[in-house]
């Protein structure tokens, strides 16, 4: 199952999917290709050193949403995927997008969903949210993605503690080591499964 891989910033979440595949834990997924969002950042020396042909479509040299959905989806055809995996991707796809890739597109995402998600909660803001309301427990989810955002259909969730004294960045890494790494990999493996079949 090809994969594409969307990114728009370091890539850990690109890295665990490498890792994962290289240890033979993404079933019949394999990465086709590296898309970002964004020149210049890390998660493109990712896929670099993997060996993985990737693409720039920078989101600032388009003026509209729609043109640059039509250039996603252009990059997208151009190396056949079959899957398309949003990790730390910080743009959200157009309805040309996801109707090309129904029950295609997945993404991870640094709370149990429906906790602290939606329209403008990514990144630290996430973690931040979580602190301040001071939930004991929070975690990652990995779902489909849908026009609703952080709303589709969800395919895995794991819990991680919150620990006295916490910080956004400990709490961060601590679900990305725990949660994301873990859950994205397997996603895509049990998708490949229901792909083959």
């Amino acid at each position: 199952m090809k994969t594409a891989v969307l990114v728009s910033g370091g890539g850990t979440n690109l890295q665990a999917l490498i890792d994962a595949q290289q240890a033979g834990r993404l079933g019949s997924a394999q990465i086709v290709c590296v898309i970002s969002s964004k020149p210049g950042v890390y998660a493109l020396e990712r896929a670099k050193k993997a060996g993985i042909p990737s693409a720039v479509v920078d989101r600032s040299l388009f003026e509209s949403s729609d043109a640059f959905d039509a250039a996603i989806l252009e990059q997208l055809r151009r190396f056949d995927a079959e899957l398309v995996v949003l990790a730390g991707f910080l743009r959200v796809l157009g309805k040309t997008v996801l109707d090309a890739f129904p029950r295609r597109i997945i993404n991870v995402h640094p709370s149990l969903i429906p906790s602290f998600c939606g329209d403008g909660f990514y990144g630290l803001r996430v973690h931040r949210a979580a602190l301040d309301y001071g939930v004991k427990v929070s975690g990652a989810t990995v779902f489909y993605v849908n026009e609703i955002t952080d709303g589709g259909e969800i395919i895995l969730q794991k819990a991680v503690d919150v620990m006295p004294g916490d910080t956004p960045e400990t709490l961060q890494r601590r679900i990305m080591e725990q949660a994301e790494w873990k859950i994205l990999p397997e996603a895509v493996r049990m998708i490949s499964e229901d792909f083959d079949k």
